[in-house]
């Protein structure tokens, strides 16, 4: 089994994932990554810097030099200290086998995790739901955002903004079944494209007030904080909205590497963006009125529309990042025991990365329109944006905290110095978003508590169900010791019983000799696991076990990342000996049907919701992707 090696000391480890990526190119995938990752954090020079300036305006200071060189140095700061040193310096290197993301942290931590375990997949459990809270709030934020560029070019668009923001994103969520393959290879140039207009636009504003440049002194922007109690606290929550999106870096390490993610950022993503905050503030220095969207207001009348056109394009592919990390966040949960199975469909025949899950889809884009028709404009979303994400960068930085303590095996003085201040930070920025709690606050508080109850409702009936049913099961070694002393009638081919348990008889044997009185001449018991790493070498895919003369015991290991395929591991197995034809092979399925009991583990309203989940899970046939001509069910009523 492949294992992570564990650095000593002080000493952090090293990338491996980018000598395997050489092969495609260092600057093909630095472009791309510009696209699919940046794409989020790219597009919030839109909104952030209004937002901010507007919270300080609070203070009766909204367009003076000390509010906007207060909030351009506390913009600046959080992109240098958050996203610089967290994010690409220090947590992109904290990989689970070249994979990144809160529940790849999640699944390193747990394996080192010990008698914590419990608490770190609880970790796991509220990242996951915050996130879908910031999947929601992306698209309606960023697109709306852009859109409204059409009211600066004349306020006659003003009517069309939410109908043609609701047109964008129903076709957007529309095409999502086609894959987005072929889309995503103009993410990278687009975006490209995308920030060096915005640093274009923040040179020549820059060139007409250098003094602006002094934002670049943390002073300015703990002096602000400090001097304006309140309304300080408040305009540090719109001042998170510029580093919204800085947790793809993480998640998507695997797509791109260490390497090409840090030289993107470096290079391209992070110089554009300050520039182009620094250029919106001495905008506003010149003209406070202004503030109304600094943004478009940069640019001359003969390049509004183009840029919001550009705008609208880049939001796209910001919603498009977040869209993909859902279904890639669900196929982790549901391979980590965190979610039922879902209908998962693969839009590529070479990108194993290329899912489409349509429950997903069709309920983010419900959330989606309902805040859009909601709020109805990107200064009122703004203000529900930043609890999801500061709670999933709190998160983060307690799981690394973990594996920098377990896996790299640093001090608890050394982690603690490493991790402390960025905690500290992230917990600031999380108190003042929640002051942001009923102006729109609790749309992603709702929805990641009600992820929260079904993830745990999940888990917990699982292992209720799990226990309940081991209680009357028959340990397989001597289930099959009596089978071979006491033969029943044997039937030709092969029965394949699909198992969670392989220690003990799956109920599809049982029912069958109770009910049959028959055996077949060769019977295999399979049993599929979830490895807690991302991707499982196919050397390590099968592992067989003779239980008998006419009994094998076969484990199936897939990666948390990967979609179990039986039939394609089943033909690893014939190369490690075991011999069978396909057509001659039957798969005996259990269909549990679930009812409550009595007395039950789980609180009543827990019951049903759980075995509302179990039956509105997909089938075990497809899931695993089991020739359905080959498969028998039996199903038995379990209580929980």
């Amino acid at each position: 089994m492949t294992q992570i090696a564990a650095p000593t000391g002080g000493e952090l480890p090293a990338d491996g994932n980018d000598e395997t990526r050489s092969a495609a190119g260092f600057w093909t995938l630095t472009l791309g990554s510009i696209g699919v990752v940046y794409g989020d954090i790219g597009t919030s020079p839109l909104y952030a810097f209004r937002e901010a300036v507007t919270a300080a305006a609070g203070a009766g200071s909204g367009g003076t030099r000390e509010a906007v060189l207060g909030v351009l140095s506390l913009i600046l700061w959080a992109l240098i200290v958050i996203v610089t040193l967290k994010y690409v310096l220090i947590l992109l290197r904290a990989d689970n086998n070249g994979e990144g993301g809160t529940l790849a942290l999640m699944a390193l931590a747990q394996r080192a995790a010990g008698k914590a375990v419990g608490a770190v997949v609880l970790l796991g459990i509220v990242s996951a739901a915050l996130f879908y809270g910031d999947a929601v709030l992306t698209p309606a934020l960023s697109v709306l955002s852009a859109v409204e560029g059409l009211k600066i070019a004349t306020p006659a668009f003003e009517p069309y903004v939410v109908p043609l923001t609701v047109a964008i994103l129903v076709a957007l969520f529309a095409v999502q079944s086609r894959g987005t393959a072929k889309v995503a290879a103009f993410f990278g140039p687009i975006t490209l494209v995308w920030f060096i207009a915005i640093a274009i636009a923040g040179l020549w504003h820059i060139a007409s007030d250098w003094a602006v440049l002094a934002a670049f002194n943390p002073v300015h922007g703990v002096r602000f904080l400090s001097s304006h109690g309140f309304i300080g606290l408040l305009t540090l929550g719109a001042v998170f909205l510029a580093v919204t999106g800085a947790e793809a870096l993480y998640a998507d390490l695997g797509h791109f590497g260490r390497k090409p993610i840090q030289v993107a950022w470096l290079v391209v993503v992070l110089p554009a963006l300050a520039i182009n905050y620094l250029g919106q503030g001495a905008l506003v220095l010149a003209n406070p009125k202004a503030i109304e969207n600094p943004f478009f207001l940069m640019y001359p009348d003969w390049a509004l529309l183009p840029m919001v056109a550009l705008a609208t394009a880049a939001t796209v592919i910001a919603s498009q990042a977040v869209i993909t990390g859902a279904y890639s966040l669900t196929h982790q949960a549901i391979q980590l025991g965190l979610l039922p199975r879902f209908e998962i469909r693969h839009t590529s025949a070479t990108q194993a990365g290329q899912i489409y899950i349509p429950r997903v889809n069709w309920l983010l884009l419900a959330g989606v329109l309902f805040l859009v028709v909601t709020f109805r404009s990107s200064s009122a979303l703004a203000s529900a944006y930043g609890i999801a994400v500061t709670g999933t960068m709190v998160v983060t930085a307690l799981l690394a905290y973990i594996v920098i303590r377990k896996v790299w095996r640093w001090s608890p003085l050394s982690a603690a110095l490493l991790i402390g201040p960025f905690l500290l930070i992230d917990a600031a920025f999380l108190v003042a978003n929640l002051l942001k709690v009923f102006e729109g606050g609790w749309v992603p508080l709702g929805l990641g508590g009600l992820i929260m109850v079904v993830m745990y409702t999940w888990r917990r009936g699982s292992r209720v169900l799990f226990a309940k049913t081991r209680k009357n099961e028959v340990p397989l070694d001597a289930l099959v010791a009596m089978l071979e002393k006491k033969p029943p009638q044997r039937v030709p081919g092969t029965a394949v019983f699909l198992t969670g348990d392989p220690d003990f008889a799956p109920t599809a044997l049982m029912h069958s000799l109770k009910h049959y009185k028959v055996l077949h001449e060769n019977n295999v018991i399979l049993s599929i696991e979830t490895a807690p790493w991302p991707r499982v070498d196919q050397a390590e895919r099968v592992r067989i076990e003779p239980i008998g003369e006419t009994f094998l015991r076969v484990r199936l290991r897939f990666g948390f990342m990967e979609s179990p395929n039986v039939p394609n591991a089943l033909a690893i197995a014939r190369k490690l000996g075991w011999h069978f034809d396909i057509m001659s092979t039957s798969f005996f399925l259990s269909r549990r049907s679930l009812k409550p009991a009595v007395r039950s583990a789980l609180p009543r309203w827990q019951d049903h919701l759980f075995i509302a989940l179990a039956r509105s899970s997909s089938d075990a046939t497809e899931f695993f992707q089991i020739p359905t001509g080959r498969v028998v069910e039996v199903g038995t009523q379990v209580t929980v």
